[in-house]
Parts: C-alpha cells; structure tokens; sequence
C-alpha cells in the first residue's frame, strides 16, 4: 500500500524558511514520480517541485526558482522540500504526491496523495 506522510509545515515570518518532508512507503523513487504540490484558497492546486529519477526530469514553478530545492533520501524514502525566502504568496496547504507519468508537473497525473500540510507565511 502506497502511503505518503507529509510534515514540517507551520507559521513563519516573510523571509524565513521551512522544510518539508514526506515519508514514503510502499514503493520506491525509481518507481513513481515524487512532487510537491501547494493549493491556496480559492485556487487550483498548483505544481511546485517535483522529480522523476526514471528519466532524469526536475521540475521547478518559476514562482519558486531559486528558492525552494527539492531532494530526497533514499534510505529514508523519504523527500524534502526546503523552501527559503518564503513570501506571503507561498501560503497554501502543500502535498505530497507520487505516480507513474513523466508530465510530473500536472497534478491530475498523480495518483497517490499525503493529507497535506499547512504552511503559513506572516507578512
């Protein structure tokens, strides 16, 4: 059973910085595409970072380049999020989702999804 278990979300001031994680289980990284995915109120669930080690293939929304860095590790299984410079538009609930596609920007092509966390950022 695939299983993903998100935390690190909280309240942080503009400027400051947070790390997500996602505990993976019943797969591995080789098998599915791993992103992260955020939703604001009011608004589609959007691609922020995501990977696919099957091909090679990063991807970044250009609201967060140069900002966030996605990695994981593999004795963990487990995939971070380290988001830096946060600003009040980053303020959304994040996911963490995995699946089989190499459009690892769509949201719609994961299958398996975490409950999210709650990452607020304070002007």
């Amino acid at each position: 059973e695939v299983q993903l278990v998100e935390s690190g979300g909280g309240l942080v001031q503009a400027g400051g910085s947070l790390r997500l994680s996602c505990a993976a289980s019943g797969f591995t990284f080789d098998e599915y595409a791993i992103g992260w995915f955020r939703q604001a109120p009011g608004k589609e669930r959007e691609g922020v970072s995501c990977f696919s080690r099957s091909d090679g293939s990063t991807y970044y929304a250009d609201s967060v380049k140069g900002r966030f860095i996605i990695s994981s590790d593999n004795a963990k299984n487990t995939v971070y999020l380290q988001m830096n410079s946060l600003k009040p538009e980053d303020t959304a609930v994040y996911y963490c989702a995995a699946g089989a596609t190499s459009r690892i920007h769509v949201p719609r092509e994961y299958e398996y999804w975490g409950q999210g966390t709650q990452v607020t950022v304070s002007s």
